[in-house]
């Protein structure tokens, strides 16, 4: 959501080239959270653009409406909230139905221990280091000793789950979230700076990341 819609095309293209693993789509309906973005066109559009695995985040209530629509758009993973559904297995099975991989994700005031009983069916755990809604907010301290209790939850359980982080994400704490067991940050504000190439951030991100892996 904070690249420049009216180039979406090239910056997909300017972002593989700067060595992105993947796109993350945050997909909200100004109901789950106060704003709202965009649905499965986009992400049909963009997909012939590029061979990056696709990430929907669906941030949106009855998330189980939208599962098949952006599966069929080209998304990889269907990334959907704890908070958003009272059938959380259903749903990750329905995800699964799909071809798509599964993703769950974490509020900053959920507690961890909801995803004991779903993890053995994830494919990715998503912590929000921010309020799901808006982009460039500050980053909530809290989320690194969160994602080692993911970290804890997933080794006790041999799940096989990638933890992502989402949110608030700069040099100044990617090292510490490396540290605490992230997998992979989900970069906005931190990656479309105006000041910077898109190349410059990653390379002095990755730097920051490995030494926090290698402490």
């Amino acid at each position: 959501m904070c690249a420049d819609f009216r180039n979406l095309q090239r910056q997909v293209e300017n972002l593989q080239e700067a060595g992105i693993d993947q796109l993350h789509f945050d997909i909200m309906d100004g109901h789950f959270v106060p704003n709202i973005t965009f649905g499965p066109l986009v992400i049909e559009a963009l997909r012939p653009v590029t061979s990056l695995p696709f990430d929907a985040h669906l941030m949106v209530s009855e998330p189980e409406k939208w599962v098949e629509p952006f599966a069929k758009a080209g998304a990889d993973f269907v990334t959907v909230h704890v908070e958003a559904t009272l059938h959380l297995y259903r749903l990750i099975q329905h995800i699964k139905s799909t071809g798509a991989k599964a993703g769950v994700s974490l509020n900053p005031a959920t507690p961890v221990g909801s995803l004991e009983e779903i993890l053995p069916d994830v494919d990715l755990i998503l912590v929000m280091s921010v309020e799901p809604g808006f982009a460039g907010q500050p980053f909530v301290p809290g989320s690194i000793e969160k994602v080692k209790r993911v970290r804890d939850l997933i080794s006790r359980t041999g799940s096989a789950a990638k933890i992502f982080v989402d949110g608030g994400i700069r040099e100044d704490n990617i090292a510490a979230l490396a540290n605490a067991g992230m997998d992979r940050a989900v970069l906005g504000s931190g990656l479309f700076d105006p000041s910077r190439s898109f190349e410059t951030v990653i390379r002095s991100l990755r730097a920051a990341c490995e030494a926090g892996i290698s402490r």
